[in-house]
């Protein structure tokens, strides 16, 4: 049966580490059936949440910007792949800023099947904390449930993932969704 993927790439990069491992996994899901978007968050604007809670009985933020969109394409999709690259042991502040904007709805990303990519220049010990995070997003979202993982272990250059064995990883893992 095929699915509807989302795939939030959150690398400042357009063909950073961990934006072409997105690119390899919505290849497999693609040659799989899948169908699949890709969301460049770089390229969107999202402000960072206000903590206003405008949004509280209404479902829908007071800052006008690109988020809305996002939320019902996150809402909407059977997958989620969220990808980052590693900062200072974290994930990016494009990631963190989505992820707080998911705010207003984020009880309706109800019952996805969630896949992390992750991309640092350290070893995968190093990206633990990060997983750490995005899983504590995920503990959030009713009925979510981590299927996979993807460590970039070892790469700071842009591109030096393709010769890793994370990048036949990542189009293996969404070939088998």
């Amino acid at each position: 049966m095929s699915k509807k993927m989302l795939i939030l790439s959150a690398s400042p990069r357009e063909g950073g580490n961990s934006d072409l491992l997105c690119d390899q996994f919505a290849k497999g899901a693609e040659e799989a059936g899948h169908r699949v978007e890709k969301i460049r968050v770089q390229e969107k604007k999202i402000a960072p949440c206000l903590a206003c809670y405008g949004c509280r009985g209404t479902g829908v933020c007071v800052q006008k910007d690109d988020m809305e969109d996002i939320l019902n394409k996150m809402v909407q999709a059977d997958v989620l792949v969220l990808a980052t690259p590693v900062y200072f042991y974290s994930m990016d502040g494009q990631l963190k800023t989505l992820i707080d904007r998911t705010l207003p709805r984020y009880t309706e990303i109800r019952d996805k099947e969630v896949f992390f990519i992750a991309t640092a220049a350290a070893e995968r010990g190093a990206m633990e904390r990060t997983v750490d995070a995005m899983r504590g997003f995920t503990d959030c979202l009713p009925g979510a449930q981590v299927k996979g993982i993807v460590y970039g272990s070892g790469v700071y250059q842009k591109g030096e993932v393709t010769d890793t064995k994370a990048f036949q990883e990542a189009f293996q893992l969404g070939r088998r969704i």
